[in-house]
């Protein structure tokens, strides 16, 4: 089963800033500079934790993951954003 994670993060150097935000974009979609929606199943979860782990210092750096619960579309239903729109969630396909 998949379940919605808002995931945050405060990394204090350049470099290792980067890195999380690529490792970020392979698990979900970035909402806003530090902040990502995630839709993952358990493992994938688990992997993005030690995923994180393994790139973060401890003492200076700091992730947030929030669960969301199960139910993508009434997560977006309920974000309320002021300025520009959340994204489009990616459909999965690719149409050629």
């Amino acid at each position: 089963m998949r379940r919605s994670y808002l995931v945050t993060y405060d990394i204090r150097d350049p470099k290792r800033l980067r890195r999380v935000h690529r490792l970020m974009k392979a698990y979900g979609e970035p909402w806003q500079l530090s902040v990502f929606y995630c839709v993952l199943k358990d493992l994938d979860r688990a992997r993005l934790e030690n995923d994180l782990r393994e790139l973060i210092h401890r003492r200076d750096d700091q992730v947030l993951i929030l669960d969301l619960g199960p139910d993508d579309a009434t997560v977006r239903e309920r974000a309320t954003t002021l300025g520009p729109a959340l994204p489009e969630p990616e459909s999965g396909y690719i149409v050629i």
